[in-house]
């Protein structure tokens, strides 16, 4: 049983994306693309946008050595190119990289303090946080109460408005610190101006 469900996967694989050329079996197509005043030079006959019978489009992409692709199946009637496919499915694998690349996954780095945090420590946390917030990525400090040091809530608490305090020029609080359980956090997202890089 396994082996033909792979078989099925292989030949999955190997279907093309978009209908081209022979594939697209309706009567009608409608021809559009920016290229179609350099096909008419080729072909020696004006190509403009507009519905088209599929057996002249499919004649003029073979005269030319290009494929018709359906771009918009749902169409009606279906919205095809002359175009060589390769190049189409690159230049369509660019784009979708170049839009996954301007949203950029939001990155979170964590800072845990303890509500005992010595003047030092606290020193060196802040200029990690800088470093951070300079790279663009969001802060989320914490103060992690152990045991009976709960009761040190509002020592948490100044120690992280004195963090943030610290941190203005860089990066802006999404909210003022929160007790959840027996953490009080805050989270500091950079300012935009703070992006170096």
């Amino acid at each position: 049983m396994a082996r033909g469900f792979r078989r099925n996967n292989r030949t999955n694989n190997n279907t093309p994306k978009h209908r081209i050329n022979n594939y697209i079996r309706v009567p009608e197509v409608r021809l559009v693309g920016d290229n179609l005043e350099e096909l008419s030079n080729e072909i020696g006959r004006k190509i403009e946008s507009g519905v088209y019978s599929t057996r002249q489009c499919i004649e003029w992409a073979n005269a030319l050595g290009l494929d018709l692709v359906e771009i918009s199946p749902k169409a009606k009637p279906p919205v095809v190119r002359i175009i060589d496919y390769k190049k189409f499915l690159y230049q369509k694998k660019k784009k979708e990289k170049e839009l996954k690349a301007k949203t950029a996954k939001t990155v979170i780095k964590e800072i845990r303090f303890g509500p005992n945090t010595d003047d030092h420590d606290f020193d060196f946390k802040v200029k990690h946080a800088k470093k951070f917030l300079e790279d663009g990525a969001k802060v989320k400090a914490f103060v992690q109460f152990k045991g009976r040091t709960i009761v040190f809530k509002d020592r948490g608490k100044l120690l992280l408005l004195r963090f943030l305090n610290e941190l203005e020029e860089l990066g802006s609080a999404e909210d003022l610190p929160k007790l959840e359980g027996r953490r009080m956090f805050v989270i500091v997202s950079p300012k935009k101006v703070a992006k170096k890089k």
